[in-house]
């Protein structure tokens, strides 16, 4: 079913019975030209982008419980392309600029809002290292204006600007980046997918791999073998887990990252504002709740819960701009599980096993990304090679050094 305004008047008449499941819940077949595992972002978009751009329809996407409750729910659905090094620039530019026509490509509202993403800065060598970044996004495509102390603060008088410790002196805004509704971006390309053909199986979880002669032929699940000679692994947080199951191991680490959200109040914050002196970030939602986080919780973890500690933290950050906060309710926090890679940038290539594909290691960078890595991904399935925006994102990189350090701090994942 197209959706419209002709339908929604159609359905209004019926009071609304006759609309039609956004998608199939598949049952699997024995054999599928390609298996994705995950349901999330990346795995639905990957199958969708098989099926629309390369004419692989006869896929499976392999989700461990249902659509929608993994960490593709569980972000603060912040979207941008404000990347220093070109490898990361030109690929999350590619990403916003799908994002900018992905509601009328899927047919289905998931809540793209451009509304501009402000990085504060608080020092002089801070403001010379946000020109420096700027001026890469300009080189890689992207939009990007350095601001003086005034403007900012005709922009957001609510903030604190004379803070002693963390004065404001500027910021570096990107005004195409925004916000975008997550789990309406999983159930877009979920229905988008199961329209093309694509099967979508829930609640059936991936317990090993069939490998025969260093080749992987299928896939062991919880209901039942099922084979294919291209096997994606897109599950965020748990691609070690898979890959161990391949018999191969990444250089990634799984943290826990968490996430906040107030109770609702009167449109307050216009744009999406990150903190320079701190990591804490924030926008407001269509529903008024103001939706924050911050860092990692700093210890290996595969739970999707985290620690008061960090919650603290996050909450201080936001504080020392923002004072006016400390009277607002906090209603609930969520956690996802999300893999850093070693360099801070994400991996898009083949398993050292044949027939298995990887894309892990996207740090804090997995959502914003989501058209771009599923295009990316589907293109590697689909043709055995990268996608030209992809190329750097190679699994042996951090056996012959190029790797992409892209927050400058080092190839250790406890400084991200």
């Amino acid at each position: 079913m197209k959706y419209s305004l002709f339908s929604l008047a159609a359905n209004t008449l019926t009071k609304h019975k006759n609309w039609k499941p956004a998608l199939v819940d598949a049952h699997p077949k024995a054999k599928y030209d390609a298996i994705v595992i995950g349901g999330g972002g990346h795995g639905l978009a990957t199958a969708y982008y098989l099926a629309r751009e390369f004419g692989l329809t006869n896929v499976a996407v392999l989700e461990k419980g249902a659509i929608g409750l993994g960490n593709v729910g569980r972000n603060t659905t912040i979207v941008r392309s404000n990347y220093l090094l070109p490898q990361n620039g030109v690929f999350y530019q590619h990403a916003l600029s799908q994002w900018e026509t992905l509601e009328k490509e899927l047919n289905y509202n998931v809540m793209v809002s451009q509304r501009g993403v402000v990085n504060l800065f608080h020092s002089d060598a801070q403001r010379d290292a946000f020109a420096r970044r700027g001026n890469a996004m300009r080189l890689s495509g992207a939009d990007a204006e350095l601001l003086g102390r005034d403007k900012v603060q005709k922009m957001m008088p609510f903030l604190d600007f004379d803070n002693a410790r963390f004065p404001i002196m500027g910021a570096l805004l990107q005004k195409t980046g925004g916000t975008v509704r997550h789990d309406a971006v999983a159930w877009g390309y979920a229905r988008a997918a199961s329209e093309l053909g694509v099967d979508i199986i829930q609640n059936c979880e991936v317990t090993g791999f069939e490998i025969s002669n260093g080749r992987a032929t299928g896939v062991q699940t919880t209901r039942g073998t099922i084979l294919s000679e291209k096997i994606g692994i897109s599950v965020a947080g748990n691609s070690s887990m898979l890959a161990q199951m391949g018999g191969f191991r990444l250089p990634i680490e799984s943290h826990l990252l968490q996430a906040f959200v107030t109770e609702a109040v009167k449109p307050l914050i216009p744009n999406v504002i990150t903190f320079g002196a701190g990591h804490f970030y924030v926008s407001q939602s269509d529903k008024g709740g103001l939706v924050f986080g911050g860092d990692l919780d700093g210890y290996n973890s595969y739970a999707q819960r985290g620690g008061i500690y960090t919650l603290r933290d996050v909450v201080e950050s936001g504080m020392a701009i923002m004072p006016m906060i400390g009277r607002i309710k906090l209603l609930r926090s969520w956690g996802g599980t999300v893999d850093m890679s070693m360099d801070g940038s994400p991996i898009i290539d083949r398993a050292p096993v044949e027939g298995i594909f990887v894309n892990a290691g996207w740090c804090y960078g997995g959502f914003k990304a989501t058209p771009a890595a599923g295009l990316s991904f589907a293109h590697l399935i689909a043709r055995d090679e990268p996608h030209k925006i992809a190329k750097a994102y190679t699994l042996n990189r951090f056996a012959s050094g190029h790797i992409i350090d892209e927050k400058g701090q080092g190839a250790q994942p406890n400084l991200h």
